[in-house]
């Protein structure tokens, strides 16, 4: 298909097969550049320095061995019945499940897996940490990570995060090498950086490059539609294909500066614009998900614009060029809370610059609810500062959990045989001990409803309600539980259960 893509870089084994594959060579161009600044200021040390072949060989012997392969795989029988669904959840949520059979076939194969995807991993802890993309591990029932040195181990998902696209997974090893952290904030564009990780199912792959920007968001610079998540990218020209999502992205330190994680191409494959998650935002990430199970994400509470040349012709905003035009302030928010106003201009968060969507975005990604930051901001031509406490989803500043079935609200059993036969109907379970607090009973739910489908799928056995719950929970998709069902009294019932706060 002809046409710019975006695309996330994570590539199934048949991908790997499937490649025509050309070599081609060229020359030593000369094994030296230098690089010379203005000032001694723009260059820690001097005013020139060489930067050698040396620094190349270096940065990538510290770091091919803290990337490793990270394989996902799933029940062929449990995808396919998957993708044949045809149903529309919310269709059976307004009319009612309809009548659906699977193929007698189907219904006698065995399940078995997989290989579905394939991408790359970095190490972060010695003790077996490792940070990815969502979407490397986001349909996975099973995981195998392969080291450098070809020794394999199955991995366990520890938390993840489809806002920003990160996940981190652990295995079972020890004295495990790792890459340690840098700092994104200091990337400078025209740095060199590596690109290192597993394309197409090559193991241990370096590509080099420089920082062709920083702060990049891929919807607003190319009118692609939004991927619906954080958007505040390391952007660079290192060659970054399909299974290098999840790698790491290093400086000639050798030190970890993003995670690799989409391309954008007219092909699906690599033309000169590679895009990684900075590790201002990864820190945060790994920590949350390390220290609650889930990130705790802070809200300002205002809808905004990024201003443009237009915009600020139009609405006459005076005294900046850059921003984030305010257009809207939300009841009970800590914008309202701090003074901001409709018409103000944003220009710095917590100290951090937010002249973009994409460096607001980076800017308050990087702290928590609770946390007090310092907004500056222009009010008709002129510089203002306040103090506003930033809160969660929810309006507060509380610890935000991960859901969980718990979070239900009520005790699954199995269907009463002798309601069963009244009502005519041969599966089932029944909800009970309802708590009035439960995501249940704000659904609306009552005391021994029957739930007979979640989502379309037949159920029959009270493990699959908590299967599907955590199969809802854990794809980036809406996280909606669509309920149909029958109260004893025969009454058929409805109900949309929100999984998220």
């Amino acid at each position: 298909m002809k046409g710019r893509i975006l695309t996330s870089i994570i590539a199934g084994a048949a991908l790997v097969a499937g490649v025509t594959a050309f070599v081609a060579y060229a020359g030593d161009a000369g094994q030296n550049v230098r690089t010379t600044s203005a000032s001694d200021e723009a260059v820690p040390g001097g005013p020139s320095r060489f930067i050698s072949q040396d620094d190349f060989i270096r940065a990538s012997e510290q770091t091919v061995n803290g990337v490793v392969s990270v394989k996902s795989f799933a029940s062929v029988r449990g995808r396919q019945q998957q993708q044949e669904y045809y149903g529309d959840p919310l269709f059976d949520f307004f009319f009612g499940p309809q009548q659906r059979q699977q193929p007698r076939r189907q219904q006698s194969e065995p399940q078995r897996q997989q290989q579905i995807g394939l991408g790359s991993g970095v190490i972060i802890t010695a003790d077996g940490y490792i940070v990815t993309n969502n979407h490397v591990i986001a349909d996975a029932e099973r995981l195998e990570v392969t080291l450098n040195d070809n020794r394999n181990f199955e991995a366990t998902v520890i938390g993840s995060d489809p806002d920003t696209d990160l996940a981190l997974i652990k295995i079972e090893a020890p004295d495990l090498h790792v890459i340690p952290m840098g700092k994104s904030e200091d990337l400078r564009v025209g740095e060199w950086v590596l690109a290192v990780g597993n394309p197409f199912g090559f193991t241990s792959t370096v590509t080099s490059g420089i920082v062709s920007a920083k702060a990049r968001n891929i919807s607003s610079s190319t009118g692609e539609p939004s991927r619906g998540g954080i958007e505040s990218y390391i952007q660079t020209d290192a060659a970054v294909n399909r299974g290098n999502s999840g790698g790491a992205l290093v400086n000639l330190k050798g030190e970890l500066v993003g995670i690799n994680t989409a391309i954008y191409s007219q092909t699906g494959t690599y033309a000169g614009c590679s895009f990684a998650i900075p590790t201002s935002i990864v820190q945060k990430v790994v920590s949350d998900l390390t220290s609650f199970g889930t990130v705790q994400r802070a809200y300002l509470g205002i809808a905004f614009r990024e201003l443009t040349p237009e915009l600020i012709s139009e609405l006459k905003v005076k005294g900046v060029t850059s921003g984030i035009y305010v257009a809207e302030v939300s009841d009970r928010s800590a914008a309202l809370k701090a003074g901001i106003e409709p018409g103000d201009v944003i220009v710095t968060l917590g100290g951090k610059p937010a002249r973009s969507t994409a460096e607001l975005q980076e800017a308050i990604t990087s702290f928590s609810p609770g946390d007090e930051v310092t907004i500056e901001y222009y009010r008709d031509g002129r510089k203002h500062s306040a103090k506003a406490t930033l809160q969660n989803s929810r309006g507060d500043t509380g610890v935000t959990r991960p859901a969980d079935e718990t979070s239900l609200g009520a005790k699954i059993t199995e269907l009463d045989a002798d309601n069963a036969a009244r009502l005519g109907i041969r599966h089932g379970v029944s909800a009970v001990d309802v708590d009035p607090d439960g995501r249940f009973a704000r659904a609306g739910m009552r005391e021994g409803f029957i739930i007979l489908s979640i989502n379309g799928e037949r159920i029959s056995k009270p493990e699959q309600v908590t299967a599907m719950f955590k199969a809802i929970v854990k794809s980036s998709d809406e996280k909606v539980m669509f309920i149909s069902g029958v109260y004893p009294s025969g009454k058929a019932a409805y109900y949309a259960v929100p999984l998220t706060d």
